[in-house]
């Protein structure tokens, strides 16, 4: 399998398309994609307790490095509560930050594209992690059972039963989701906050009720992409639609069919555009579904085609409250998602880690200063239409000061962030 950003894996075993129907060996494709990434998963795991982390992260996929480092993150921290405790805990606290203090050190070398991609992916996690450990140390948490934790997206690599092999299983609170052993190839990972924390927990406590997500909130909160991140982190298939008043039940009954069949997920965006009649017939759909999901059924009669059913398929939505032209969804819809309220993010916060990653060390002190120049923009420019101070506006600025501090790794690094501001604001601005 080759990624687009040109990481490849290899195949376990080779597969021969001579003289079979293409929907037979595309499906063994799709077995041998599953197959293989398990594979380099179980090597990766292994593998990273032989070498050192730095030499480790920098030879294997991007996935891998990020699954494979959060698997001996939760089965350490679940070591230290059993060995030691409290003290235990704030041992590993420190262990952690001298490894974070490491990783940034290597993104500042010469690396390859596909080595510096997974050390920005791991270090937005790492830095999680670590802020993760030190809200533990802080409340004098001494078990492993307390919510502080359980409430985290931890992963796990155990067999389920004797005969089977060991796979990937990961957690949060009371839901244990399998591993979708989707080749994703290597991405980039969203910055997990407080506001991404709470809906991850709300999004996984929808999938174990067997119920669609429903995150909702003004635009450039991060709906969609905190959707799509929990998908990467899961690796399913994410699939996202932007809905309009165009559609009719026949086209979501065919968009239905494919997901139920393929096991993927679906994120409709602006869900409430759809027309009032369209929706309560989606609402009869999905009821369908759902039923048959909850029965783990392995084939369903729907809208006129016997499909096959793969339990880990599921519908998100999101919606866009309080625009003109927005309805309310009808209460049989409503009462088939989890709701989770959006608000704005932590500006600050997001910029800081995103620019360690890219390798600046003043990371808190920069993203300070670039918060301010935005409010002041946002408040003392005139107010045109096409002016936008959230959070897009920031990722761009935030993208470009990661480019140049590839190609002038010495320049003093608030001339960096001063020339990336400049560059994305300015061409904007009227005279």
């Amino acid at each position: 399998m080759i990624s687009g950003e040109g990481e490849n894996i290899q195949f376990v075993r080779k597969i021969d398309p001579k003289d079979r129907n293409v929907e037979f060996w595309m499906g063994d494709v799709e077995k041998q994609m599953v197959a293989s990434v398990r594979n380099v998963i179980e090597h990766g795991i292994f593998d990273y307790l032989e070498k050192p982390r730095n030499e480790w992260v920098c030879i294997h996929p991007g996935q891998i490095v990020l699954n494979a480092s959060q698997v001996h993150w939760t089965s350490d921290v679940e070591k230290a509560f059993d060995e030691g405790g409290y003290d235990g805990i704030k041992k590993y606290h420190q262990e952690l930050e001298a490894q974070l203090a490491a990783t940034v050190i290597l993104v500042r070398q010469k690396l390859n594209k596909l080595a510096k991609i997974s050390v920005n992916a791991l270090i937005v996690i790492d830095v999680h992690a670590k802020d993760v450990v030190a809200n533990l140390v802080n409340l004098r948490i001494e078990d492993k059972n307390a919510f502080e934790w359980v409430s985290q997206l931890r992963y796990y690599w155990y067999a389920e039963n004797e005969t089977e092999p060991e796979n990937m299983w990961c957690k949060c609170v009371a839901t244990v989701f399998p591993y979708g052993y989707e080749y994703l190839g290597n991405t980039g990972r969203l910055v997990i906050t407080p506001l991404t924390d709470k809906c991850y927990m709300t999004l996984m406590g929808a999938l174990q009720l067997n119920l669609g997500g429903a995150p909702a909130g003004p635009a450039g909160t991060g709906k969609t992409e905190s959707t799509k991140d929990l998908a990467k982190a899961l690796a399913k298939q994410c699939v996202v639609f932007n809905c309009s008043d165009d559609m009719d039940h026949l086209m979501v009954a065919k968009f239905f069919k494919g997901l139920a069949a393929s096991g993927a997920w679906c994120c409709f965006d602006e869900f409430n555009r759809i027309n009032i009649e369209v929706l309560s017939v989606i609402a009869q759909f999905l009821l369908q579904l759902f039923g048959a999901k909850a029965r783990l059924e392995p084939e369903i009669v729907f809208e006129g085609s016997t499909i096959k059913m793969r339990p880990t398929f599921c519908v998100f939505i999101t919606m866009n409250p309080g625009y003109a032209g927005r309805n309310e969804l009808p209460d049989n819809l409503k009462a088939l998602f989890r709701p989770v309220a959006m608000m704005v993010p932590d500006y600050a916060l997001i910029g800081e880690i995103m620019l360690y990653s890219f390798g600046y060390l003043k990371g808190r002190m920069l993203a300070k200063k670039m918060v301010t120049t935005f409010t002041l923009s946002s408040e003392q420019l005139s107010s045109q239409d096409h002016y936008d101070y959230g959070m897009r506006a920031v990722r761009s600025v935030i993208n470009a000061a990661g480019l140049l501090k590839n190609d002038y790794p010495d320049m003093d690094e608030e001339q960096l962030l001063l020339r990336a501001l400049r560059d994305v604001n300015v061409p904007k601005f009227l005279s």
